[in-house]
C-alpha cells in the first residue's frame, strides 16, 4: 500500500479512515491474519505449538506482554516482528511530540493547533517500520529518561513560569504515543523507575516533576525479562507484575532439526556457497548437539542458559575455519573436516557462562569436553554401540580398525593437507570404508570423509584409540600401543 496523498485534517474526515488504538489495530490484523491462514511470525522456528499460539492469544485480549526466558530464546525478535501487525499507514499531527491521532488530539500542542486551523491542520502519515521503540533497561535509567522532565532551556526561550506544562520535555514512553514499545531485561530495572510505570499501564495519566497530565497513551507494551535476573541483579516489582496481563515463557529448540534450522538461517554465510565450502549434513548436527551437551553440562551455569547465538556464531567460524584452510592449501573448493570444529572453541568459550568447576577445568577445556560429548551422542545413532566392557572372545565391529592403528606407527591427520591428500591419508585406514558400508550403505558419497573422521574421533572418546593434538594437525594411535610405546 502506497501513502496516502491526503494531507490536512479535513480531508481525512471525508475519507474512510477510523480511529483505533494500536491494540485494535493488532487484534484485527492478526484476526485477518489468522482466518487467511498466513503465519505472523515468519522466521521464528519450534514455537509453533508453544510460544506463538500463547502471544496471539494475548494480542487478540490486548494484554500487554511480558517474554520470560534465558538468553538467545529470540523474545526481541518475537517483539519486532509484532510491527508487520500493525495498519501500514497511520495520520498523525505534523510537529507533534506525541504521535497525535488528528481525530483525537492527546498533547496540548496538537489541541490548540487543531482549534486554530480546524480543517486546515496538516498531517503527515507514519509507515509502521517507524512505530516501534526499545529500550535497554539499565541500572542507570532515570524517569526523566523514560517519562520526561521540566525543561529549563524551553521555559527561558518560551519565557514560561515552571508552573506552565509547556515546559516539560517529554521521555521515550510519551514519544513513543501510538507504537509498540519494549523494554528489554525488565528486572535490571530499578524499583522507584517500574513504579513510574503503574499509572501508564492502568490508568494512562503521568507525573512529571508534580504536574499531573491526564494523557491516556496508546502504548503496546512489551517487557523482555532472563530469570536469571530475579536472583542475580533485582526483580519485576509485585504491583508491576499485576498490571502486566500475559507473561510467556519461551524456550530452545527441542531437537536438532529445528536448531539446524535456526543456524542456517542466521548464519552469514557472506556469499560462500556450497560449492566452496560443502558442510555435510552430520557435521550441522554435531555442531548443534555441541549446544544441546552444553545446556546439560555440569560444567556450564543452567540458570544462565546457552544462547542460540552459540551455534550462529560457531558455524560462521566453521566456515572460516574450512575456507581459510583451503585457501593455504590451494583447493579452489574444501569440505568441512571435524578437525576444523577446533576452529570453533573460541565462539564456544565465549558464549557459555562456567560454574566452579568449569572454571577449575578451563573454557578451551571444557570446549573440547562438549565436542566430546556430542560426538558420543550422535555416532550410536550412526554405528552399534561401543560396549564399555566386552565379553572375552567377543567379535566388535571395530575390531578392523583398532587392528590396523596397532600395525601403524604413525597416522597424522595434518591441518594443512590439500583435499587430495586428506582423502588419501583417510582411504588408508581401509576397515574404515568398510563399516561405512556396511552400516550407512545409502551415506552420500561427499559426506563419506567427514564420517570416516567422525568414527576415528569416536573410537578415541570411547577409549578405543589415543588422539595427540599437534601444533599442526592430529596424531591418532591405538590405545594399547601407546601406551606400550610410551614405557
Amino acid at each position: 500500500m502506497s501513502k496516502p496523498e491526503i494531507k490536512n485534517l479535513g480531508e481525512l474526515k471525508k475519507s474512510d479512515y477510523k480511529s483505533r488504538s494500536i491494540k485494535e489495530e493488532l487484534r484485527a490484523n492478526l484476526l485477518n491474519n489468522i482466518k487467511a491462514g498466513k503465519n505472523s511470525f515468519e522466521g521464528i522456528h519450534g514455537y509453533e505449538h508453544t510460544v506463538i499460539p500463547e502471544l496471539e492469544r494475548a494480542i487478540l485480549s490486548k494484554h500487554n506482554i511480558n517474554l520470560l526466558g534465558l538468553r538467545g530464546q529470540a523474545k526481541t525478535r518475537l517483539a519486532r516482528l509484532m510491527v508487520q501487525l500493525l495498519d501500514e499507514w497511520i495520520p498523525v499531527v505534523e510537529g507533534s511530540e506525541l504521535n497525535d491521532d488528528p481525530l483525537k488530539p492527546l498533547s496540548r500542542y496538537a489541541q490548540e493547533l487543531i482549534a486554530e486551523k480546524g480543517d486546515d491542520t496538516p498531517i503527515v502519515w507514519l509507515h509502521r517500520e517507524e512505530r516501534f521503540a526499545e529500550k535497554l533497561a539499565t541500572p542507570d535509567v532515570t524517569v526523566a529518561d523514560l517519562i520526561g522532565d521540566v525543561d529549563p532551556i524551553k521555559a527561558a526561550n518560551l519565557k514560561l513560569s515552571y508552573a506552565d506544562d509547556r515546559v516539560l520535555h517529554f521521555g521515550m514512553i510519551p514519544r513513543a504515543n501510538r507504537c509498540i514499545f519494549v523494554i528489554n531485561e525488565l528486572p535490571d530495572l530499578q524499583a522507584r523507575i517500574q513504579v513510574a510505570l503503574f499509572n501508564i499501564l492502568q490508568e494512562g495519566d503521568i507525573q512529571i516533576r508534580g504536574f499531573k497530565l491526564r494523557l491516556p497513551l496508546d502504548l503496546q507494551f512489551v517487557f523482555t525479562a532472563n530469570p536469571e535476573d530475579y536472583t542475580n541483579r533485582g526483580s519485576i516489582v509485585t504491583p508491576l507484575k499485576d498490571r502486566i496481563g500475559s507473561q510467556i515463557l519461551t524456550h530452545y529448540p527441542e531437537n536438532i532439526e529445528i536448531a539446524r534450522t535456526i543456524t542456517e538461517q542466521e548464519a552469514k554465510r557472506d556469499g560462500r556457497n556450497e560449492e566452496q565450502v560443502y558442510v555435510p549434513s552430520l557435521a550441522k548436527d554435531l555442531l548443534e548437539q555441541i549446544s544441546f551437551e552444553a545446556r546439560e553440562s555440569e560444567y556450564i551455569d543452567v540458570k544462565s542458559g546457552v544462547s542460540a547465538r552459540m551455534s550462529i556464531t560457531a558455524f560462521e567460524n566453521l566456515l572460516s575455519t574450512a575456507e581459510r584452510r583451503s585457501l593455504m592449501a590451494g583447493d579452489d573448493k574444501t569440505t568441512v573436516r571435524l578437525g576444523d570444529f577446533m576452529g570453533m572453541i573460541p565462539a564456544i568459550t565465549g558464549k557459555v557462562e562456567l560454574v566452579y568447576e568449569g572454571e577449575q577445568e578451563g573454557a578451551a577445556s571444557v570446549a573440547h569436553t562438549l565436542i566430546g560429548d556430542a560426538i558420543q551422542t550422535l555416532f550410536v545413532t550412526y554405528f552399534p554401540e561401543i560396549k564399555k566392557l566386552e565379553k572375552q572372545n567377543e567379535k566388535s565391529p571395530y575390531d578392523e580398525v583398532v587392528t590396523w592403528f596397532f600395525d601403524q606407527s604413525d597416522f597424522q591427520l595434518l591441518d594443512d593437507l590439500t583435499e587430495e591428500e586428506y582423502k588419501k591419508m583417510l582411504d588408508s585406514v581401509t576397515p574404515l570404508q568398510n563399516l561405512i558400508d556396511t552400516h550407512q550403505p545409502d551415506l552420500p558419497k561427499e559426506d563419506q570423509y567427514f564420517m570416516k573422521e567422525f568414527i576415528l574421533w569416536a573410537l578415541v572418546e570411547f577409549k578405543k584409540l589415543s588422539k595427540y593434538r599437534m601444533t599442526d594437525g592430529m596424531r591418532f594411535k591405538d590405545l594399547y600401543g601407546s601406551y606400550i610405546s610410551g614405557l
